[in-house]
């Protein structure tokens, strides 16, 4: 006679949910709870294909009902065109509503100033704090997983942030069982993470599974690029590239998309989906690590900016 505890053991049982099938499980109690603990969440979504995996999965916790939150895009100015035609498509397919929070409007006003290098990234921070103070956003979705970078590898699920957006590590609660706790105090509010446990291999096959589309930008593409710092780099208005530094055509893909002016391609002839699947499990590197300068400033760079407010 097969006990209980057996049938679970049993990879072939009908009752065995697949890798994929827990992740995905996981993610969608994560929305259900936050759907039935707070009062206005929001879902950060630009188009990437962390935020579009985390929109996916978002339409099936509630299906076939609409999605009961709002998109909210922190908009550096100096995004891939591909990235924002897709999600503007997108917000228009599924009757979503989304809010944008433009780095530009800031520069303008004269509330920040550009970098010396162009990189907008860290620029991000008031933006998304005070669209997160104006309407009054309880909990906020982020595509972050553990496996990108070590400051996101200490974050829990639900993540407290105080009154200032501020992330505190020591005030980390446990999260036992899959219990969330959601409390929270009047101004303060808690940044939730879906995606936590899934690695980048993970997010392709689960995008190869349910036959999610992506921007092209993900797939190998000839394009014009040029080195720094040791990536491959699209020219923009940001200000690359310098006079030492010649426009080459190459065959890129990239692995995260982010700022133009900090996200770097990689060398790539995948342009299948089974073709990305394999190139990423041979590789040793993380998609942040190989990928995005505004990472390579310091050690503690993600941590630095997380504690003032970014995700």
């Amino acid at each position: 006679m097969t006990t209980v505890a057996n049938v679970h053991e049993d990879t072939d049982s009908p009752f065995a949910l697949s890798h994929l099938d827990s992740l995905e499980s996981e993610a969608v109690h994560i929305f259900r709870e936050v759907a039935g603990e707070f009062e206005r969440p929001v879902v950060l979504f630009s188009g990437g294909k962390d935020s579009i995996v985390m929109l996916h999965l978002a339409l099936k916790a509630f299906a076939p009902a609409p999605v009961p939150f709002s998109l909210l895009h922190v908009d550096t100015g100096h995004n891939f065109p591909e990235v924002i035609e897709y999600r503007d498509r997108t917000v228009e397919k599924y009757g979503l509503r989304l809010h944008v929070a433009s780095v530009q409007d800031y520069i303008d006003r004269g509330v920040l100033k550009e970098r010396p290098d162009g990189t907008r990234n860290p620029l991000q921070t008031v933006p998304l704090t005070e669209a997160i103070q104006e309407h009054r956003f309880d909990a906020v979705f982020g595509g972050g997983r553990r496996d990108e970078e070590k400051a996101r590898a200490k974050e829990r699920v639900f993540s407290l942030r105080d009154e200032f957006s501020q992330w505190d590590p020591r005030r980390q609660r446990p999260e036992l069982w899959q219990l969330y706790n959601g409390r929270h105090a009047p101004g303060e509010h808690v940044r939730v993470f879906p995606l936590s446990n899934w690695t980048e291999l993970d997010v392709w096959q689960y995008i190869e599974r349910e036959g999610i589309e992506l921007p092209q930008i993900y797939f190998a593409h000839e394009r014009e690029v040029f080195s720094r710092n040791g990536m491959w780099l699209t020219a923009g208005e940001w200000g690359g590239p310098k006079d030492t530094e010649p426009v080459e055509k190459r065959l890129i893909r990239y692995r995260t998309v982010g700022d133009m002016s900090c996200t770097g391609a990689v060398d790539s002839d995948a342009t299948t989906l089974q073709a990305v699947i394999a190139e990423i499990a041979a590789s040793r590197l993380t998609e942040r690590g190989a990928t995005r300068a505004d990472d390579k400033l310091s050690e503690a760079a993600m941590e630095d900016r997380k504690r003032e407010g970014y995700f």
